[in-house]
């Protein structure tokens, strides 16, 4: 879905399980030992190098100290890695998740936060063209109200230098980007912008170079608390586990989704895999180009070469000039994303109403409206 930090699946041996560092006898004084401190993440490691699991307590005490910006770089570096190594489980992304949400920068606009919607993903699948930011235009043009979050991207085009490419202000401050929402009915969300407490973490993200628990972090702490989400995930294996976190967070309406083909969005090639939650309950299904009315096409004939074709192919679609494969995948993502806002019954109605905002001008009047805001400050 969304360009949200890049994520490459690392392959190689596991880390082993280490023997246990406490010290033999309570209150001994061992050769690992040291100071208690509120900061000192020693007990958080002490359990993940014995392979167990952290509670969700446990993960927000981590997470906050870290935020604090006092934590030993070498002990981010050594929690993220852990955590990293075999993917966080529900409790872990669920006690960081609370954390990032305190931390947020917020935005307030008219719209109650569980009526807002949010498409951005984890990214870090094989690159297609921005289709979450095209989606979520054409999605805001029928009517939802989003607030789309997003980042740069390692590729270079990203959801924010699509945007602005497209005209669009993407470092509004959080007054104008709610007038977008009121006005335009969306707004972007630039994630360096809202998550400051961050800053501490990243200059050990950048030094792992490894894709670590804040690439799924960042499309679950959304600034104006988006109620209803499309969230594309880089690996199957995080489906479940996303959608028991959006449960427990209190999340409306949400789809969680993978392609066969590797792809964080509803794909043309492949099925897509789809943990489906709505109003604390989750199921499951799967759902192809043929269900939605469409025509199955390759994964090339959805892709951007550089920053500047993806431009070319977000600002076609929305217009209409351009149709085809990249069209009608957005079209889909738009439906679900639709579905999630409760504004259609089916992914096949989705895909009309999304495809007669495109043909009345609704989507290129929405980016428009936005550009003009989010200029207006």
């Amino acid at each position: 879905m969304s360009d949200w930090f890049v994520m490459i699946r690392q392959q190689g041996p596991r880390l082993r399980t280490m023997p246990s560092i406490n010290p033999q006898h309570e209150g001994s004084q061992g050769e690992f030992s040291r100071a208690k401190a509120e900061t000192d993440l020693t007990p958080q490691l002490r359990t993940l190098l014995d392979g167990k699991t952290l509670s969700a307590e446990a993960a927000s005490d981590a997470f906050e100290a870290m935020m604090s910006g006092e934590v030993h770089h070498g002990e981010m570096g050594a929690m993220l890695a852990l955590l990293a190594d075999r993917g966080p489980s529900r409790d872990e992304l669920l006690g960081a998740a609370r954390v990032m949400r305190s931390h947020v920068s917020p935005i307030t606009c008219k719209t109650p936060a569980e009526n807002i919607l949010d498409t951005a993903g984890t990214g870090g699948a094989p690159k297609t063209f921005n289709v979450s930011t095209a989606a979520a235009i054409v999605a805001s043009g029928a009517g939802a109200v989003v607030a789309k979050h997003g980042n740069r991207s390692r590729t270079g085009r990203g959801s924010a230098e699509v945007l602005q490419g497209l005209g669009v202000n993407v470092d509004a401050n959080p007054a104008i980007q709610a007038k977008c929402m009121d006005e335009a009915g969306i707004c972007f969300c630039f994630a360096i912008h809202h998550h400051p407490a961050t800053k501490h973490v990243m200059p050990v993200r950048k030094a792992l170079g490894v894709p670590t628990i804040f690439n799924l972090l960042g499309p679950l702490t959304n600034p104006a608390g988006a109620g209803r989400q499309l969230m594309g995930v880089y690996d199957e294996s995080f489906l479940d586990v996303v959608g028991e976190v959006f449960i427990e967070l209190g999340t409306k309406h949400a789809m969680v989704l993978h392609s066969e083909d590797g792809l964080d969005e509803c794909s043309l090639s492949a099925p897509t895999s789809i943990v489906h939650v709505r109003n604390g309950e989750m199921g499951r299904l799967v759902i192809t180009p043929e269900q939605a009315g469409l025509v199955s096409a390759p994964r090339e004939a959805v892709t951007a070469r550089d920053l500047d074709h993806a431009i070319e192919m977000v600002r076609g679609v929305l217009d209409g000039t351009l149709e085809g494969p990249p069209l009608d995948m957005t079209l889909l993502n738009a439906a679900a994303a639709l579905l999630v806002c409760d504004l259609c019954e089916s992914i096949k109605e989705g895909v009309e109403l999304a495809r007669a905002t495109v043909q009345q001008g609704s989507a290129m009047d929405t980016l428009e409206q936005l550009s003009s805001i989010s200029n207006s400050g």
